[in-house]
């Protein structure tokens, strides 16, 4: 099965946790499917959601400095050398993956440039791993993106089944998710989609449907004791995947029928 998703959203609405929901879904929904979780958030907390073991180091790709070297042909940090801009990416994934309960972890890490808009190494790298896993793999991939979705250009928007917007009920989220449906839409994503996370009633819901008439959501997910509890104590909610909400369930049954 392939399945692209992007998924983005302001600060604090649950757009880390959601992510790491779906993507343990997908995979215990369809065991034969292999899922790879793609953590594109400069502040990287998806392995803790996935319950991965965050005492085990993860060096963010774009930290690979021998790797990224070999590669590009390039020393990390290069400004204005020569490199090449195809590197070989497409054994990254599983070199570099960790993976727990069927979903493979992949860190992308932020590139530090002295300037802005710099052609380095690094970025180079991010974007042709982002351009393969999106268009050269028969996977699902899981993009817990930026409050933006800076990692996406115009090569891959098009294979992107959906961009995914998270928001709670309010102004500051819905006027996010504006923002991030025009980036999405500037790049080509044609279906972008909405899901109200934290709603804690009716009268939530019908805030989301009002303030956002002209958007299709997918679903709500309600305020849940386990989430806040498992934020506290430092594990993942729902360690049993099969005690997730219906709601959860039937966001992924939706999300799956996109599959290519």
């Amino acid at each position: 099965m392939s399945l692209k998703l992007a998924i983005g959203g302001k600060g604090g609405v649950g757009k880390t946790t959601i992510t790491s929901l779906l993507a343990r879904s997908i995979a215990a929904l369809n065991t034969d499917t292999k899922v790879i979780a793609i953590d594109a958030d400069p502040v990287a907390n998806l392995a803790a959601g996935l319950g991965i073991d965050e005492s085990r180091p993860i060096t963010p790709i774009s930290e690979l400095s021998d790797l990224i070297a070999e590669r590009t042909g390039a020393t990390p940090g290069t400004m204005g050398g020569f490199f090449t801009l195809n590197p070989k990416v497409d054994d990254i994934p599983d070199r570099f993956s960790i993976e727990k309960d069927g979903v493979k972890l992949l860190v992308m890490g932020t590139v530090q440039k002295g300037g802005s808009g710099c052609i380095c190494p690094e970025a180079t790298i991010l974007k042709a791993l982002m351009n393969h896993l999106v268009l050269a793999r028969n996977e699902v991939v899981v993009m817990d993106m930026e409050a933006g979705i800076e990692h996406l250009g115009r090569a891959t928007s098009g294979s992107v089944d959906a961009l995914i917007v998270i928001v709670n009920p309010g102004r500051r989220s819905q006027v996010a998710a504006d923002k991030i449906r025009k980036l999405g839409q500037d790049i080509g994503i044609k279906r972008i989609v909405v899901i109200g996370n934290r709603v804690k009633s009716q009268a939530d819901k019908q805030l989301i449907k009002d303030s956002m008439p002209d958007y299709e959501i997918l679903g709500f997910i309600p305020e849940m004791d386990e989430i806040v509890a498992s934020d506290r104590s430092g594990k993942r909610p729902f360690d049993d995947i099969t005690t997730l909400p219906d709601e959860i369930k039937e966001i992924t049954r939706k999300l799956v029928a996109l599959a290519g």
